[in-house]
């Protein structure tokens, strides 16, 4: 189905966007990189706690609307953006296909059986077109080493480990962080984005997974889990390590270390996405050795296209990488990690 989206001459799209729901910084890529293209914004709003809203309406100069509706029903906007309590989004989602919006979603899409249950719905009417800002894909580091696995560089994956460490600062935390049903909690939050790569990785489908959940710190949250570990087997025979925690030290570098592993039968590849103070200077680093060659840092390639404007292009019906069916699986599999982990 090609869904009709107006463009300019200059290839860059006409149709306004708006933000409704905005608890949490991630939604600025979104606004960042639509303006890039060409988008007005029509405004933001927030029903709830309008801090951050605000914040972002003056940082962007964006008009504050006085309700969801206005933006909803505003017939010049054809894009909605949406970074709200995670829970609450798979409202926003029906709203937007009430009112005919495709809607980028911060991640995660939904937190439970019943969201994905409901977003599948309305992925299935097909009314709408549902992103979500998935971003590690469009990462130059991670395109280049997909790069490599695709032209067979690295032979066949045999193990993938993904560790993202990230730093806390609980006193700068609204109180539905630490809320596994606002949130969803460790599991759903932070590893969508490796289920996801996982998949695009390897050509894979998860097969199974088992975990663990451990809680050292916050007592006052007790359904706030601080660190947790999931064992994944691929339909192909890949097996992956994940690993995420909120203990990222005060003086680290970056809010969050992340790094990946990949081994294969002809080399192997690490993957420094924060960089590596005593290494590189840059942002990301990516390493490499194989049976005939020492290890070296690998030259990045950028992606055909940012993930907002891979979002557009499925929208206007052209060839695109991040699908329905890519937001489907990932968010299943994270669910199902979620529920088998066993809580320590």
């Amino acid at each position: 189905m090609t869904f009709g989206s107006k463009r300019s001459e200059e290839g860059k799209g006409d149709g306004a966007f708006a933000i409704v729901g905005c608890q949490h910084p991630h939604i600025s890529i979104f606004i960042e990189e639509m303006q890039a293209l060409g988008h007005a914004c029509a405004g933001i709003y927030d029903e709830g706690d309008q801090t951050l809203a605000r914040k972002i309406a003056e940082q962007y100069q964006l008009p504050f609307a006085d309700s969801a509706t206005e933006l909803l029903a505003n017939e010049d906007v054809e894009y909605i953006g949406c970074s709200a309590i995670n829970n609450e989004k798979i409202q926003i989602a029906a709203a937007c296909e009430r009112y005919g919006k495709h809607l980028m979603l911060d991640k995660p899409a939904v937190v439970d059986r019943a969201g994905l249950n409901q977003l599948e719905q309305i992925i299935g009417r097909g009314k709408i077109q549902i992103g979500m800002l998935l971003t590690e894909r469009y990462r130059p580091a991670v395109y280049t080493l997909y790069d490599l696995i695709r032209k067979d560089v690295l032979g066949q994956v045999m193990s993938i480990t993904m560790r993202k460490p990230h730093r806390l600062r609980p006193d700068t935390r609204p109180n539905w962080h630490f809320s596994k049903e606002q949130s969803g909690g460790i599991v759903i939050d932070l590893l969508i984005h490796d289920f996801d790569l996982l998949r695009w990785l390897t050509g894979q489908e998860v097969s199974e997974v088992s975990g663990r959940m451990g809680k050292q710190i916050l007592p006052e949250y007790p359904e706030f889990y601080d660190t947790a570990a999931v064992q994944v087997e691929m339909d192909q025979g890949t097996v992956a390590q994940l690993y995420a925690d909120w203990h990222a030290p005060e003086k680290c570098w970056t809010w969050g270390d992340g790094r990946i592993f990949i081994t294969g039968t002809k080399g192997s590849a690490e993957i420094r996405l924060a960089g590596d103070p005593a290494v590189s200077t840059d942002e990301e680093l990516l390493l490499m050795m194989t049976h005939e060659q020492v290890i070296v840092e690998v030259p990045l390639r950028a992606p055909a296209a940012s993930v907002t404007e891979d979002f557009l292009r499925r929208v206007r019906g052209e060839t695109h990488d991040f699908t329905h069916y890519d937001l489907l699986e990932a968010t299943k599999a994270t669910l199902l990690a979620d529920e088998q982990a066993i809580r320590v």
